[in-house]
């Protein structure tokens, strides 16, 4: 199999193991580029597209694995693999939860590393399914707020309206405009999102208005937009609440004029967009603080939908946790036949302030990291086993109380916990109780519960 078209990006301050790197891999017909820091590395990732980062882990000012971090941190679509000259395995397995698809011990034989690379790079190589059939399954839902929003979306799609996504980060505001786009009469042509929060100012003028060659030091082509590359289809620009003042300006005047200037060109080119945005941030405030355009807000909001949090959600987390264990086992090849009790409990307590990207990592590292088929609750990161057992106030130390005083207290703080999730819904909380409606009000009345 020929991997001419599979780039990798090789990061280390150590210029000779970078030479090497580079030979061995290139010499097996993989595209490499290199950089001595993460900084550098994180600067290449923002202008083009790698397929693989292989990074050394101890380097200056920024290590591997604070590169990494960032990387997940700013959602780049690149898989990792960690170098390290330590041999430490706490280090390999911290890289792998953190995301890395795996890691490689200097003074190994240098074919252990190929073969990994090659592993990936075969995975990658598989058709990928449908984008809309994928993501399909985060719109199926029974929580009655997500079908009101999706009513909405319904009735505006066929339209050119400007519509705003809002919501907690991580709720999937892209598969909600990925799906008013496959549903409007653009549905033919592309669909181009933008992170507007993972780019600087400077990058992020060049990214979403292209460039001439010469423009500024490094601009040493001409670079189409992405309004131009969106043209006659539908530009998605998530987190516009990050954007500055100047590039606010600019952007208003495309939607005025529908019109863009490439950065160092005065020559205006039209283009035929429709405009989809998202945030996080209260626009409102930021208007009144002076960081958003009160004029831009109303241009972009003609219609604003808000995408509610999972943990408002609970009954399309089982399906989401299994539609993404089916994903992630077909992707790392892996048959998962069973899932620990530990497990399915944490996924009835936790409260995913990631929301549905949290959930969609937790998977994901549940199943890179499962033996045997099997998912284990030894595989959740601590943090998050002792969040849900301080939810519902587990005291492991011994105290003054009775095992009947202590077992009631759970209850009384675990009944009040799933009240707060249900927003005091009877009817939601027994059935997740799985008790009566009658045995609740009882429970209610003899715990002294307020809801």
């Amino acid at each position: 199999m020929k991997y001419s078209n599979f780039k990798i990006l090789i990061v280390d301050d150590e210029e000779e193991y970078l030479e090497v790197l580079s030979l061995i891999l290139h010499s097996k017909g993989y595209k490499i580029e290199t950089a001595f820091s993460g900084k550098e590395a994180l600067e290449l990732l923002m202008k083009k597209h790698f397929d693989l980062v292989l990074s050394d882990l101890i380097m200056d000012k920024m290590t591997g694995m604070e590169l990494l971090k960032k990387i997940k941190s700013l959602n780049i679509p690149v898989d990792f693999i960690m170098v390290t000259g330590y041999g430490s395995i706490n280090n390999a397995v911290e890289a792998i939860k953190n995301g890395a698809f795996s890691y490689f011990i200097k003074g190994a034989d240098p074919q252990e590393l190929v073969d990994e690379i090659t592993k990936l790079a075969t995975i990658k190589s598989v058709p990928k399914i449908n984008e809309m059939d994928f993501n399909q399954p985060l719109l199926t839902t029974r929580n009655t707020g997500v079908q009101n929003v999706l009513s909405i979306l319904n009735k505006v799609s066929g339209t050119d309206i400007s519509i705003l996504l809002t919501g907690e980060s991580g709720v999937g505001k892209e598969v909600y405009a990925k799906y008013i786009h496959d549903y409007s009469q653009r549905k033919t042509n592309p669909f181009v999102p933008v992170n507007c929060a993972a780019l600087s100012s400077s990058l992020l003028e060049s990214e979403l208005f292209g460039h001439e060659k010469g423009a500024y030091t490094g601009a040493g082509e001409r670079r189409i937009g992405r309004f131009e590359e969106a043209n006659k289809g539908t530009l998605f620009l998530d987190e516009i609440g990050e954007i500055n003042n100047d590039i606010q300006v600019k952007l208003l005047r495309v939607l005025e004029g529908r019109t863009i200037e490439r950065v160092g060109s005065n020559g205006e080119i039209p283009v035929d967009i429709r405009l989809i945005t998202a945030t996080n941030k209260n626009l409102a405030t930021g208007i009144q603080t002076g960081d958003f355009r009160k004029d831009l807000f109303y241009r972009i909001n003609a219609i604003s939908v808000e995408i509610p949090p999972l943990r408002f959600r609970n009954e399309d987390i089982l399906p989401f946790f299994d539609y993404f264990v089916n994903k992630f086992q077909q992707k790392y090849q892996k048959s998962i036949n069973g899932v620990e009790d530990s497990i399915k409990q944490f996924l009835k307590n936790y409260k995913f302030p990631g929301n549905i990207r949290e959930l969609r990592n937790i998977v994901e590292r549940l199943v890179i990291l499962s033996d045997n088929g099997l998912l284990r609750g030894e595989d959740l990161p601590e943090t998050f086993m002792s969040e849900v057992e301080s939810a519902i106030a587990i005291d492991k130390s011994p105290g003054s109380q009775s095992l009947k005083e202590l077992r009631k207290e759970v209850e009384k703080n675990y009944i009040t916990l799933v009240l707060e999730t249900y927003n005091s819904d009877l009817f939601k909380t027994a059935e997740h109780l799985d008790i009566t409606k009658r045995q609740l009000f009882n429970k209610i009345k003899e715990f002294g519960i307020k809801y």
